[in-house]
């Protein structure tokens, strides 16, 4: 177990015995209690801040309220297609990967794995962002916050650390339809807008600087294919997860677009010659279940890169330092807009969900828009519940 494993598993027994012993400090949203609730300690922690930010910015902020609705509700159709979309390829694509999965610091079958610091620093960022919005434009209309804290999603036990921000409920939902939309799209436009900025600094500042500091050595094999029936031929040839191709038939591999740029021309059944940093390997490709007319290897891949000699003799340790904050900026790109796309799900108690159920509640008989509302939400929690458990169902169908 590495340094980032054994930290996890620290964080989370910390993490459960801080909420066991001061459990009656804490509150308790129950959702399918034992398996999955919620742990709150509420405080007041940020709300005069929220308060300062929303009325120094109104004026930006008011008008501003109507795009947030707009890229809310576009956020909720994208998403929305694409659990759709990536059901239907599950069903029918062997290959196919789940779209939707938990967020964890260790490796678990099924969920999207991001390295512990990463992840906490990630994660506390998005959650305070998110909810620090809610709040802004809460108190922009008006609304009062009764709290703000910390809570922490569990799984039976706590896994995953959590901000909130809870405004007055009944004054709420009295309040206006675009007031409602614009509080309830607001954490998720947040997150997207800071995944944009950040991807904006990736590509003016980080890219250069990477390009100037490392150079690529191939391509690095993160994982195989499973095809139990008919094993793939990388699979067959003896590949291992973590082996870096550096040539394909005597060809040079730097990157990534130069590996499936050759890929792409050949064809099934024809024999290639593989070289890795551990060997050499010579296979027949199989056929890509995507385009029968295309051989395919079955491996997933991810760039391989190392600091220059001429960074490391001349900055010492700072190349690393430098990648690593790179590496930051990365997993907060990714998991501020897949988390701010997800929250717009129209599900449940979800800010996706609450939009949509503002809206029947507007403009449909109260009875009709409950039964609306509850026909979406439980077409898209199965939607979600086959993504979650799409691998094991997979593992044990073959």
């Amino acid at each position: 177990m590495n340094f980032e494993s054994i930290a996890a598993v620290l964080f989370l027994v910390i993490l459960s015995l801080v909420v066991f012993f001061n459990r009656k400090k804490l509150g308790i949203q129950k959702l399918l209690f034992p398996v999955f609730y919620f742990v709150m300690y509420r405080t007041k922690f940020g709300l005069k801040a929220m308060d300062s930010f929303a009325m120094r910015f109104k004026r930006i902020l008011k008008p501003l309220g109507y795009l947030v609705i707009f890229i809310g509700f576009g956020g909720m159709l994208f998403i929305a297609f694409s659990l759709i979309q990536n059901v239907y390829k599950m069903l029918t694509v062997p290959t196919a990967i789940p779209g939707v999965g938990l967020v964890l610091p260790f490796q678990v079958k099924g969920a999207f794995f991001v390295p512990f610091f990463y992840w906490i620093i990630s994660i506390f960022i998005l959650a305070v962002v998110h909810e620090g919005f809610h709040g802004v434009y809460s108190r922009l209309w008006g609304l009062k916050i009764k709290s703000s804290g910390l809570a922490a999603l569990a799984v039976f036990i706590p896994v995953l650390p959590v901000a909130f921000v809870e405004p007055d409920e009944r004054k709420l939902k009295k309040a206006g339809l675009k007031e409602q939309l614009s509080i309830y799209s607001a954490g998720p436009f947040s997150n997207i807008v800071l995944a944009m900025v950040v991807l904006g600094i990736f590509a003016l500042i980080a890219a250069p600087v990477v390009n100037a500091i490392v150079e690529f050595n191939g391509v690095e094999i993160t994982g195989l294919i499973e095809n139990p029936e008919n094993p793939y031929p990388a699979e067959l040839a003896g590949i291992e997860k973590g082996e870096i191709i550096t040539q394909v038939n005597d060809i040079s591999i730097t990157t990534v677009e130069n590996f499936t740029s050759i890929l792409m021309d050949k064809k099934p059944n024809e024999e290639i010659t593989v070289t890795t940093n551990k060997g050499t390997y010579t296979m027949k490709l199989g056929v890509n279940p995507d385009d029968v007319t295309k051989g395919y290897m079955g491996v997933q891949v991810q760039q391989s890169q190392k600091i220059k000699d001429s960074a490391k003799e001349r900055l010492w340790i700072l190349p690393k330092v430098i990648l690593w904050f790179f590496g930051l900026l990365y997993w907060l790109f990714v998991l501020n807009l897949g988390i701010g796309l997800f929250n717009l799900v129209p599900l449940g108690p979800i800010d996706g969900g609450r939009m949509l159920n503002a809206v029947l509640q507007k403009y449909f008989p109260k009875e009709q828009a409950k039964k609306i509302f509850s026909f979406v939400s439980m077409m898209f929690l199965l939607l979600i519940f086959l993504n979650l458990v799409f691998p094991y169902i997979k593992g044990l169908l073959v």
